[in-house]
């Protein structure tokens, strides 16, 4: 049962973990998106491992509900601490920053609560994401308290990234990455190989049913089910890659006049006119009416159960879960050759992928599956079994596990 504490304080759980770990995670965000999904995973797991787990989040506020914190409160041996992380500051202007300085002065007295809690509970470890709230929080309280901090690494490193986010990258004991592609552009830019662990994500494949009927998923897009369809599920942005998928069903309606590619997200950010200019790109290309647009969808199991063959074009993608996602269904992937992407889809067994650039490679091997029943189901199955072998939420906390045991060492 999760316990929820304040600063007044409470009896911390008892050391159970073989390596004697004390973990507090740090959880800013109010609605998770696929890097705190990770985390939740993450939590449950090593509660279950029965490593006594903290956890800083923010409760509910008068304008948003804090569905991570409802996601976490029942999870079994995770002690929630309710946290006041302040505003986020992504994508605000300097003078709507200075603006906002009068907020963080409740985030202040909690996050110094925060640091009392982890000093009283004797919390060794301090676990977080690359999030600029999270990341700076977790580096400047480990200099506070005397903590090892953690930060897992979800995206490529880069020069784009803050000048926060790289101060607290340089101050941390561990780096974790996605996907060795990640840990590898972390010691290209700079930091000690020693410091930087690669870390493959994970799903939970009990929840991505197989065997559940074509033809619901089907039937929302208005298809028969003979029909064949590419379902392509992610946010859209440039560099997912979605242009290119539609310049590649363009050349393979020339032998599959009847193919469809269902292309699933909302624009990033919202109100960007993304998808207005795929629309626009679809009917210039003559496959408007090949090409759905279905915008910002909850039902993804159901559309990849209807599916033929899931795709995603995305560039230098650091790990993909939703590829794993489409393996776990039991479908083929067909990808770019770029990025994390081959540490989760293996070319030739579980997926087709081509070089970046290459529209023609990606028609081809686009049509080459669509027209292969046979190569589908072998490439479903082996998949399935990838995803069941190697990204499951049992592998990654015993991964996290052995770096927090090598960082108390």
């Amino acid at each position: 049962m999760t316990r929820h504490v304040t600063d007044s304080g409470m009896r911390s759980p008892d050391v159970r973990a073989s390596n004697g770990a004390r973990v507090l995670f740090l959880c800013s965000p109010r609605t998770p998106g696929a890097d705190t999904a990770v985390h939740l995973l993450l939590l449950r797991s090593l509660g279950a491992r029965r490593i006594p787990i903290h956890v800083a989040v923010p409760l509910a506020s008068a304008t948003e509900p804090s569905v991570t914190y409802d996601r976490i409160r029942d999870m079994e041996g995770v002690t929630v601490r309710p946290t006041d992380f302040g505003p986020s500051l992504f994508g605000r202007s300097t003078r709507q920053k200075l603006g906002s300085m009068f907020e963080l002065v409740p985030a202040v007295a909690s996050l110094l609560g925060l640091a009392a809690y982890i000093r009283r509970h004797r919390i060794q470890i301090l676990h977080s994401t690359d999030r600029p709230r999270d990341a700076v929080t977790c580096a400047a309280l480990a200099s506070l308290t005397g903590a090892k901090s953690v930060i897992h690494v979800h995206v490529k490193y880069d020069d784009w990234m803050s000048a926060g986010v790289r101060w607290a990258l340089g101050r941390a004991d561990a780096l974790i990455g996605v996907s060795r592609f990640v840990a590898d552009s972390l010691v290209s830019g700079g930091f000690e190989p020693r410091r930087v662990f690669p870390v493959l994500n994970a799903i939970e494949p009990e929840k991505w049913d197989f065997e559940q009927p074509r033809a619901p998923g089907r039937a929302t897009l208005g298809l028969a089910l003979e029909t064949p369809l590419i379902v392509s599920v992610a946010r859209l942005f440039a560099w997912k890659g979605h242009a290119e998928l539609i310049r590649a069903v363009a050349i393979v309606k020339e032998t599959c006049p009847d193919v469809r590619l269902a292309i699933v997200g909302g624009d990033y950010p919202e109100g960007s006119g993304v998808s207005a200019g795929l629309a626009a790109l679809a009917r210039e290309l003559g496959v408007a009416d090949n090409v759905l647009l279905t915008g910002h969808r909850t039902d993804i199991a159901s559309l990849l159960a209807a599916s033929d063959v899931f795709a995603l074009a995305s560039f230098e993608e650091p790990f993909g879960l939703v590829f794993a996602e489409a393996m776990a269904m039991k479908r083929p992937v067909v990808a770019l050759a770029t990025g994390g992407t081959p540490e989760v889809v293996e070319h030739g067994k579980s997926g087709l992928l081509s070089p970046p650039g290459d529209v023609q490679a990606l028609a081809a091997n686009l049509r080459q599956l669509l027209l292969d029943p046979s190569l589908r189901a072998r490439f479903g199955e082996y998949g399935r079994q990838r995803v069941e072998a190697r990204f499951t939420p049992a592998r990654l906390a015993g991964d996290i596990e052995d770096i927090y045991a090598t960082l108390l060492r």
